[in-house]
């Protein structure tokens, strides 16, 4: 069998003595998707940012490609080959778009041509400073930006929230192409249930800083009375 991409096995983990996320287990493949579901305050944006390194570990190992990275501090975490797009998006904001999309960036497949064909508005918009960006454009950036690390891995917190459907319409159309066409793993996490299980392959749902439930993305999008009594959105995450 293939070694997964990413590997977490029994994590504990949170913030000095509180532990937010308890016995976690899960699997990525290479090229692979995961969704991570669950009400708000349960730990879902805590597993990112334990499999990016910026929490305390208690127990368990999150391992990359076979490689022990559990006391891996981020920035080496990242030259590893894990993209981080956090939710509150973290762009620069007094760098122009092109500036931001090379401050960082690393060689591969992701170059400047890449993610403006990608997202084109970047292209049209890279003269603009950061703050000069609406919201939607800044998520691109965000997104864009952790592309041109070329990553093996990319982590989306909440890359929806707030958005104009249209905006997230265009989003979505990125992040399906980025999977179909490049192969690119990700892990994301989302409120908007519908959309999450539509742009992944599988999908975990977290209860109290644990999984209680995992399935296939388009299973479980089928199963809307499963994903009311597990989350208490409904289908459209309203």
């Amino acid at each position: 069998m293939a070694e997964p991409l990413l590997a977490l096995a029994n994590l504990r983990a949170g913030y000095g003595e509180a532990v937010v996320l308890e016995d976690v287990s899960l699997e990525v493949p290479e090229r692979g998707s995961l969704a991570v579901l669950g009400r708000n305050g349960v730990g879902k944006s805590t597993l990112l940012l334990s499999i990016m390194g910026y929490t305390a570990v208690g127990r368990g190992t999150v391992r990359l490609r076979g490689r022990d990275i559990t006391r891996l501090p981020p920035h080496q975490r990242a030259r590893a080959g894990i993209g981080w797009v956090a939710q509150e998006r973290e762009i620069f904001p007094s760098l122009s778009v092109e500036e931001n999309l090379t401050v960082a960036a690393r060689p591969g497949r992701w170059d400047l041509a890449a993610v403006y064909d990608l997202f084109p508005r970047l292209k049209e918009r890279r003269g603009n400073m950061g703050n000069q960006l609406s919201g939607g454009e800044q998520q691109m950036l965000a997104i864009a930006r952790a592309l041109t690390t070329n990553p093996g891995l990319l982590l989306l917190d909440e890359p929806f929230e707030g958005l104009a459907p249209i905006i997230v319409e265009e989003l979505t159309r990125a992040i399906r192409r980025m999977r179909s066409e490049e192969g690119t793993a990700f892990v994301l996490v989302e409120q908007h249930s519908d959309v999450a299980l539509g742009l992944t392959e599988q999908a975990v749902v977290i209860e109290r800083g644990s999984i209680v439930h995992r399935a296939e993305s388009a299973v479980l999008l089928r199963e809307a009375a499963t994903l009311e009594r597990l989350i208490g959105l409904g289908i459209d995450g309203a």
